[in-house]
C-alpha cells in the first residue's frame, strides 16, 4: 500500500508543478549510473558504514551538518571507512529528492543531497514541493526539464523503493537516520563521540 501511495503522490506533484515534460538531457546520467551504489571513501576500506537516510528527514539533516565532517575528516578521508547512503524516503517529497539526487550521477550525488539537506526546511514545508525542489535542483546544475524527465523514471523509482524495502525487510528500518557498521546498529543522530566507539570497535576486528 506505501508503495501504491507514494507513487501516486507523485504523479500528483508532477501534475500540480505545471511544467512541461521534456526528454531527458545530458545533465542527467543514465539509468545505470543512477541505480549505482552511492559511496563515499575509498572501495576497500576496511569498514563499510551504511547509512539508511530520508531527505526529508531533520535528524538525517543534523547528521550531515554535525556529525559526519568529523567522520569523514578520521574516517573516511583517512581510508579507514566507507559510507554507502541507502535511501529510505519518508514521504512522497523526499522519495522526489533520492531520485533528482541519483539523476545527478555518482559523483556528484553527496554534494547533491547535501544541497538538499541544507534546503529542507523550504521544499520539505512548501506547499508546491515539486517547484520548490526543482528550484533547489538548480544549484546542483540540473535545469526543470532535467528534474521532471528524472521523476519520470519508473525503474529508478522501483529501484529507490527497493532499497527501503529491504532496509525495512532485512535491516528492521523504521526510522532514519539509522546505521549499519559491521554487526552493529546505531539508530538516530547519535553526537560523534557514539559513532567513534563502534567504529573504532569495528577497525579493531
Amino acid at each position: 500500500m506505501r508503495r501504491y501511495i507514494l507513487s501516486l503522490g507523485l504523479m500528483a506533484m508532477l501534475a500540480a508543478s505545471q511544467v512541461y515534460l521534456a526528454p531527458a538531457r545530458a545533465a542527467i546520467v543514465s539509468d545505470e549510473e543512477a541505480k549505482a551504489e552511492m559511496g563515499l571513501g575509498k572501495a576497500d576500506a576496511p569498514v563499510t558504514m551504511i547509512e539508511y537516510s530520508s531527505l526529508g528527514c531533520p535528524h538525517c539533516a543534523a547528521f550531515h551538518r554535525e556529525t559526519l565532517p568529523q567522520i569523514k575528516k578520521d574516517y573516511i578521508d583517512t581510508g579507514k571507512v566507507r559510507l554507502v547512503f541507502r535511501d529510505f524516503p519518508l514521504g512522497t517529497p523526499a522519495l522526489a529528492a533520492s531520485m533528482i539526487a541519483r539523476c545527478a550521477g555518482p559523483k556528484k550525488f553527496f554534494g547533491f543531497i547535501e544541497i538538499m539537506f541544507r534546503s529542507q526546511p523550504q521544499w520539505s514545508r512548501s506547499q508546491n514541493p515539486m517547484q520548490a525542489l526543482t528550484k533547489v535542483a538548480r544549484f546542483g546544475g540540473l535545469s526543470g526539464d532535467d528534474v521532471q524527465a528524472c521523476l519520470k523514471r519508473q525503474t529508478l523509482l522501483d529501484h529507490i523503493r527497493k532499497i527501503a524495502e529491504v532496509g525495512q525487510n532485512t535491516h528492521k528500518v523504521t526510522s532514519t537516520p539509522f546505521f549499519i557498521i559491521g554487526d552493529q546498529t546505531v539508530s538516530g543522530a547519535q553526537p560523534f563521540d557514539a559513532f567513534k566507539k563502534v567504529l573504532d570497535k569495528a577497525l579493531s576486528k
